[in-house]
């Protein structure tokens, strides 16, 4: 088993792609329009979906904003460096909820932005996390 994709609900697809592409450096990996359920498919990522972890877009026409909830946390993406991750995302346009540092309690990098609908992105530098270190 693998994990495929994880689906997030947007109210302006081409807003979250401008964020999802520009900002954030994924490809759009395809795109499909559903006429009769109203909505729209896009999945973005780093690589194809064969062999990468994906997000899925669902833009359901007619819906412009959703809550977020209490239950969502965060998508985490790998960065070499989360200091410069942070610095290219607000050239393009990224909001940066948290500026990369050591995590309280703990030496991992983290950083923050958020998307356009106000979902979480956490950038963790590549070799800090306990994960990453041998013998982990």
């Amino acid at each position: 088993m693998r994990m495929l994709h994880t689906m997030l609900r947007v109210g302006d697809l081409d807003r979250s792609l401008a964020f999802y592409t520009g900002v954030l450096g994924m490809q759009l990996l395809r795109r499909k329009d559903y006429p009769d359920g109203k909505f729209t498919l896009a999945f973005v990522g780093y690589g194809a979906e064969a062999d990468h972890t994906v997000l899925e877009l669902t833009h359901n026409w007619g819906v412009e904003k959703y809550e977020l909830g209490n239950a969502y946390g965060h998508i985490a993406v790998e960065v070499d460096d989360a200091y410069k991750a942070c610095e290219e995302a607000k050239k393009r346009g990224g909001k940066v909820t948290r500026e990369a540092g050591p995590m309280k309690h703990g030496t991992t990098v983290i950083a923050f932005v958020e998307d356009p609908d106000g979902y979480k992105i956490e950038f963790i530098q590549k070799g800090t996390s306990a994960s990453s270190r041998p013998g982990a």
